[in-house]
């Protein structure tokens, strides 16, 4: 072992109490970091990951500009032949097919406007979270029933607008895609969501009873796609845009913009709370490692007067430093380990759930991730380097003759 780093060492340990609360200063900013940064991620994730299955999915495959401005001519005409490509795709977890159109809604005590979606059944309860937000009755079947009606599932809002439930006669009229007039005659399945939830005003159809009622056989508006990880959307989305060219491929991230900027916004506004802690620890170390070579004034001038370059000196402060913030952070590691763990499995239970889109969100719970462990233990590494500079110049600077008479 080199003798710089032996006298390293040797400090470390000769300067207990200075080293300690060096140490304390590292470890304690990294539990901190490591499980804020837990609770962080894991929150905002756990939100998206919430919010994107509810309604959105992960990645939305649309003709043209039908994303921005919806008509329902801008239909895909194969998207068999594309659920086909996409089930051979590693990254792509579930998808399903949509049509969407503007209906009136009547029923035996007024009628309203109404937000017509006809879903693939069997592959819609795959991709989002639809079969959770079911508060009566139960999900439908794609096929008519023994009197050759369709069953709907409608949203609370429809639901006590018109005054209807389980078993009542909903009719709509609408346009179809081929200029008729569409009508038809369903039967309320079940009612989906609350008030607050995408689906207040919403009649959502097997698929195939959305194609007969709107003349587009063959035809639907959309794909929407759930991946193993929401993370990669912009990614897959990039490739698959690549691969369809005649189609708009659209990120989560573009599909709801508004709720993606504000949760950028919230995110910033924490990471900014993280840097006000990190500066808190910065002080702290910078403070007790001044205070060492302060006390250590003569032992400096001596190794000056006995030879030792100021470029030395430096040198054994900076390792000091760095040596004590690496085994404070291994301490701090093995002690955060079992906290992010519980953080990640666990969590904090909300006293009242939050309802995001008719489904409740009722605990804050973080991530297990490498990021988690890693970043606070560079972050925290580059402080101790960095505040290890100031006192170990001062120290390199001393004159030997000032220094040795210092007490």
């Amino acid at each position: 072992m080199p003798l710089i780093l032996r006298l390293a060492f040797r400090n470390i340990f000769r300067q207990r109490r200075r080293s300690l609360l060096t140490a304390l200063s590292i470890g304690g900013g990294y539990i901190l970091c490591a499980l804020s940064l837990s609770l962080l991620d894991g929150s905002y994730n756990n939100l998206i990951e919430l919010f994107t299955l509810s309604n959105t999915g992960h990645i939305q495959i649309h003709q043209d500009n039908y994303l921005e401005r919806p008509k329902v001519h801008k239909t895909i005409s194969n998207y068999e032949a594309l659920g086909s490509i996409l089930e051979a795709d590693p990254e792509v977890k579930a998808y399903s097919y949509r049509i969407y159109s503007p209906a009136l809604a009547y029923s035996d005590h007024g009628n309203q406007p109404a937000q017509v979606k006809a879903i693939d059944l069997d592959r819609e309860k795959n991709t989002t979270l639809i079969l959770d937000k079911i508060q009566a009755g139960q999900y439908v079947s794609s096929t008519p029933n023994a009197d050759g009606y369709f069953e709907a599932m409608i949203g609370s809002g429809i639901a006590d607008g018109l005054k209807i439930g389980i078993g009542d006669e909903l009719v709509l009229i609408s346009q179809g895609a081929d200029g008729s007039v569409a009508n038809d005659i369903y039967i309320v399945g079940a009612i989906i969501g609350n008030k607050d939830s995408f689906e207040r005003n919403q009649v959502i159809l097997p698929l195939a009873a959305g194609q007969e009622f709107l003349s587009m056989y063959g035809q639907v508006h959309e794909i929407v796609l759930v991946l193993d990880r929401f993370q990669s959307a912009l990614a897959v989305a990039n490739r698959l845009q690549a691969a369809f060219p005649k189609l708009t491929v659209s990120p989560w991230q573009d599909v709801e913009e508004e709720f993606y900027k504000s949760m950028q916004s919230d995110r910033q506004g924490n990471q900014s709370m993280m840097a006000i802690i990190l500066f808190i620890v910065f002080i702290g170390v910078l403070n007790t490692v001044l205070m060492t070579v302060m006390e250590r004034t003569r032992e400096f001038g001596v190794l000056k007067a006995i030879g030792s370059q100021p470029h030395t000196i430096l040198l054994l402060v900076t390792l000091e430093t760095c040596l004590l913030a690496t085994m404070a952070i291994i301490a701090a590691f093995i002690i955060s380990v079992p906290g992010v763990y519980w953080f990640a499995n666990a969590g904090f239970q909300l006293a009242e759930p939050i309802d995001i889109g008719g489904i409740l969100f009722s605990a804050f719970k973080g991530e297990m991730s490498f990021d988690v462990f890693f970043i606070p233990a560079v972050v925290l590494m580059l402080f101790a380097l960095v505040v290890s500079l100031p006192p170990g110049l001062r120290a390199a600077r001393i004159a030997p003759t000032k220094a040795m008479s210092s007490h």
